[in-house]
């Protein structure tokens, strides 16, 4: 945050910001979970992993915490948080009891199958691509919405990418991944000539990439899959 410069705090006084903000929407979520008889170990405890999602709205907010808290308050309330904010269903009561025992998040269930549905009928090569590499786009999209593609994107494109999902629509999240997709096909299919495709998508980051050149493809996706996209998206309780 201080090195994108949108902190004004201290490190010391950011750092212990944040840690409270985590704590606080770590809070508002466990009051939503369920107890779960489980041999995995990771369903016995809160979400493993780092929240990126709320790190993310802390430098949205430029370190105001208590702005941030509101806001998680109320956009948990929207549907777009099922998908952008990874922690919000884990183990959630808002879930089927036999989901969230599996394991399998929503974002790997239900964006990631959209995903690759699209991907097969609008980018033929780069799906021929991940079969040939023994790996699924799914699993590489999984890996970039949990961390909010922190890594792999600029934070001006970061920031885009959520404004776009949350404005236009939580099936953009699909759509975007989509048009990295077809911005990347070139190097992909270089790589998997290469046999480097894994090592390419997960080391590197997304270079060149700008949503705004990208946006009227996606709105034409939309245009064609929306109507099948938002309801799957919506029926959270049928996946």
């Amino acid at each position: 945050g201080r090195y994108l410069k949108v902190l004004e705090e201290s490190v010391e006084k950011s750092t212990s910001t944040l840690m409270k903000l985590l704590r606080r929407a770590k809070g508002l979520l466990n009051a939503q979970q369920r107890s779960i008889e489980s041999p995995i170990h990771l369903l016995k405890n809160y979400y493993p992993g780092h929240d990126w999602f709320v790190s993310t709205l802390f430098l949205l907010f430029h370190g105001n915490g208590d702005r941030a808290l509101v806001f998680l308050a109320k956009f948990a309330q929207l549907l777009a948080s099922c998908y952008l904010w990874a922690p919000r269903l884990h183990l959630s009561t808002h879930i089927p009891a036999n989901l969230a025992a599996s394991g399998i998040h929503p974002i790997f269930s239900a964006i990631g199958h959209n995903i690759e549905l699209i991907l097969q009928a609008e980018v033929p090569h780069v799906h021929s691509a991940f079969r040939l590499s023994g790996f699924t786009p799914t699993q590489m999209c999984q890996h970039w919405l949990y961390q909010c593609f922190w890594n792999y994107l600029d934070w001006p494109e970061i920031c885009n990418f959520l404004c776009v999902c949350i404005v236009l629509g939580i099936d953009y999240e699909i759509y975007f991944c989509i048009a990295i997709f077809k911005h990347l096909e070139y190097s992909i299919l270089q790589s998997v000539q290469q046999h480097k495709l894994l090592t390419f998508l997960k080391e590197r980051p997304i270079e060149g990439f700008a949503c705004g050149q990208h946006l009227d493809y996606m709105q034409s996706l939309e245009r064609v899959y929306r109507e099948i996209i938002m309801p799957d998206l919506a029926d959270i309780k049928n996946p």
